[in-house]
């Protein structure tokens, strides 16, 4: 911990004082914008699922995380990567966790958070066999498409710095609760929420990836992120659909999703919004698509499109926006 301290030293000292920066003002500023490729992205989520099932204690688990480290270093330089490990009460088990996460652009200290979760479901409540339903799923798109849209930027960084410093954060344990209560969902976010690496963190503002990979994936205007930060939310969604991606990114309210993003605004003080596959019903309550929490969120629903209008929108923001 001594060492991911010193090593973010310019983050502590300046990234903290953001209070005065304009964080939610946007306007276009003539630069360049690097290739977001798709086919890469593609392969981070096919590799996450060649480990199998990511669920905490388990094999696969671990080599993900030594994968996503791997990676990262290797972007990012290895002095700027780090995986803050946690153990947290399960059912009847304890969990062995880590957010992995990465900084970019130390030297800046105007700050943005880039999220998603890495860790699969343990069970796949929602399946229509019930013969399999406390068998864990490989989320290729909830947990893996998120992962990989940013592994993908992580790589584009390597050799295109943003100019922005951009933080990467890897959420464990968000997956592993059980229907019908929240107690034992977002572990990681709400760990790194109570235990920041760098006391003080303050970026400009967050934004969550989550089950951003499936084909004809449709992300309305979650409420929460209207919430906390509705400037953002209009920007990305203006971006998306100057690039001709409005038929992802829809121009109406969604409902309100229970995520990683409400702890980390709620418990951390940060603006985050939240891409998020989802449909808000009639009664105006959360609808997901129907592989969500089954066996067939595989690579079979993950579409190379919507990886790429997601990536667009993402590197667009970063890089010409900021």
């Amino acid at each position: 911990m001594n060492k991911w301290i010193s090593l973010f030293l310019l983050i502590l000292i300046y990234g903290c004082s953001n209070s005065d920066t304009p964080g939610l003002k946007f306007s276009e500023k003539g630069r360049e914008v690097p290739s977001f490729n798709a086919d890469s992205a593609y392969l981070f989520v096919q590799q996450q699922v060649d480990f199998g099932p990511r669920v905490p204690n388990s094999e696969a688990h671990r080599k993900a995380m030594e994968f996503f480290e791997e990676k990262l270093r290797g972007y990012a330089g290895s002095n700027a990567v780090f995986t803050q490990k946690f153990t947290a009460e399960g059912y009847e088990e304890n969990l062995e966790l880590g957010n992995v996460i990465a900084a970019f652009n130390l030297s800046s200290p105007d700050r943005i958070m880039l999220s998603a979760h890495w860790d699969s479901r343990p069970r796949a409540d929602m399946d229509s066999d019930s013969t399999r339903k406390d068998e864990p799923i490989v989320g290729a798109d909830d947990g893996g498409s998120g992962v990989a849209v940013l592994l993908e930027l992580a790589r584009i960084f390597k050799d295109n710095p943003p100019p922005i410093g951009v933080d990467i954060v890897l959420f464990d344990g968000e997956d592993y609760g059980k229907s019908g209560s929240l107690e034992k969902y977002f572990l990681g976010s709400r760990y790194w929420s109570n235990n920041p690496p760098v006391p003080g963190y303050s970026p400009r503002f967050g934004i969550l990836l989550d089950m951003v990979g499936a084909e004809d994936a449709q992300f309305p205007k979650e409420q929460y992120s209207m919430s906390y930060a509705p400037n953002l939310v209009d920007e990305v969604w203006n971006i998306a659909s100057e690039k001709g991606y409005d038929h992802y990114f829809l121009n109406e309210q969604g409902a309100a999703v229970s995520d990683d993003h409400v702890i980390v605004n709620e418990q951390a003080g940060i603006p985050i919004i939240n891409i998020i596959n989802h449909s808000r019903n009639e009664r105006g309550g959360t609808e997901f698509a129907p592989y969500w929490h089954t066996h067939n969120d595989n690579m079979e629903i993950i579409s190379k499109e919507t990886l790429q209008a997601v990536g667009d929108v993402m590197a667009e923001l970063i890089y010409n926006r900021l």
